[in-house]
């Protein structure tokens, strides 16, 4: 029973995943893009979290870590380009 759940669950987030991934392609505008970036990498953590519980191993724990790492730092520098135009500020001693 469990695991039909789980399967269940795996369905669910991989519908989710193509509805971001549609909102990332059409959004109207860069915010929108943005918001479904994010939403597409939680989850892609909480997809590779239920395949963790459903193959009963620790091994899939260090990926998500790392996914969640990576999509914070995206979504910090994507919105400092979204409000400055640029992600690394070079100053020049002219």
């Amino acid at each position: 029973m469990f695991d039909t759940v789980l399967l269940f669950m795996l369905l669910l987030l991989a519908i989710a995943i193509l509805g971001g991934l549609y909102r990332a392609i059409k959004g109207p505008s860069m915010a929108d893009r943005v918001l479904a970036l994010d939403l597409i990498s939680i989850m892609m953590i909480a997809l590779i979290g239920i395949v963790s519980l459903y193959f009963e191993t620790d091994a899939f724990l260090e990926a998500i870590l790392l996914l969640g790492i990576l999509a914070f730092i995206g979504a910090v520098a994507l919105a400092k380009y979204i409000e400055r135009g640029v992600i690394i500020e070079r100053k020049r001693d002219d």
